[in-house]
């Protein structure tokens, strides 16, 4: 087992930032390891999650996740080796996911831990693929939107974590047709040729609106939204009638110090009929055990592919961040702190 040191880093909340963080809204402070209590463990973090969500969490204002506080650590997921236990149900040794992450050690109830494999899938799977992101996809495509095999799906920010697997659900479900848009070349080229996507093009080299008419001359029936404002619109205009809409994320918006325009063509919702619905996957906890039996059996016939862009060190974590805002991750990004 690893020695405990006596002072382990955690990254901080600096200040709330006004549009586009920077280095600026951080700081890595060097704090005391504590010891377990009654009914927690002492887990010694492997690797941190980096998403998008924690962008709205920076903010002061009311959402669904309580905001970061100044000063305080910038809770999220993460995968990390126990130990100390002060209860029966884990011992030193077992690996846990947790959601105290951003920093190198953790105290934690057991109760907000969960034992993960190893042998089914690496670490970072779990915060990836097998985790929040996984299940988002999971459910936002066949629950929230309805998804039925035989229908055309677009997805946005299809290069990154929820998207990536969001497609290829589609595709194992079934598809006739599976369209990506991604921010490279490098990016189309991966949803392509990696991940099987029927179609795919980069949003940089022209309006949305006219590639996805290229793309789907025939019209889509699903569109799972990673980014919003364009090519929110853009789907609007490309869906079928009785099409449905996953409203996932609108990282496009996420930065805006100003009110950003609405998609123009949204009477087409009443003449086309259409359904756009959000979600938080919170609210679809009751299909994690179908998830993850079928994703395991996914994952194990080689049949779902996944990326990770990992940056190493806790002292990175904020670089990672503001990279994947950015949109210079493909698939789940990642902080590694230990083997």
């Amino acid at each position: 087992m690893p020695t405990i040191p006596s002072t382990a880093l955690e990254v901080r909340l600096a200040a709330r930032p006004v549009g586009r963080p920077g280095p600026e809204n951080f700081t890595v402070a060097e704090v005391p390891v504590p010891r377990p209590g009654p009914g927690q463990l002492l887990v010694r973090n492997l690797v941190l999650s980096v998403d998008p969500y924690m962008r709205g969490r920076m903010n002061a204002g009311p959402s669904y996740a309580p905001p970061y506080q100044v000063g305080e650590v910038m809770h999220g997921g993460a995968v990390g080796e126990v130990v100390e236990s002060t209860v029966d149900e884990y011992a030193p040794g077992d690996v846990v996911l947790h959601g105290l992450g951003w920093r190198e050690w953790a105290v934690l109830d057991a109760s907000g831990a969960g034992r993960i494999d190893l042998d089914l899938a690496p670490a970072g799977a779990y915060l990836g693929v097998l985790g929040m992101p996984g299940l988002t996809a999971y459910a936002g495509l066949l629950d929230v939107a309805g998804f039925r095999a035989g229908e055309t799906v677009f997805v946005s920010g299809a290069a990154g974590a929820v998207g990536s697997v969001a497609g290829q659900i589609a595709r194992l479900k079934g598809a006739a047709r599976v369209i990506g848009s991604a921010g490279s070349a490098a990016k189309v080229r991966y949803l392509r040729e990696e991940l099987g996507f029927d179609a795919a093009f980069n949003y940089r080299d022209g309006p949305v609106t006219e590639q996805l008419a290229d793309a789907a001359p025939d019209g889509i029936d699903v569109y799972f939204d990673n980014v919003g404002g364009e090519h929110l619109e853009a789907a609007i205009g490309a869906l079928t009638v009785h099409g449905r809409v996953t409203v996932c994320g609108m990282i496009s918006q996420y930065n805006a110090t100003e009110p950003t325009p609405a998609p123009r063509n949204l009477g087409m919702l009443v003449s086309k009929r259409l359904t756009v619905r959000g979600m938080l996957v919170t609210d679809h906890a009751h299909l994690q055990p179908r998830f993850l039996e079928e994703m395991s059996a996914w994952l194990r016939d080689g049949a779902v592919h996944y990326e990770e862009t990992v940056f190493s060190g806790l002292r990175n974590a904020p670089d990672a961040f503001l990279a994947l805002l950015d949109g210079h991750n493909t698939g789940k990004m990642l902080v590694k702190l230990a083997d």
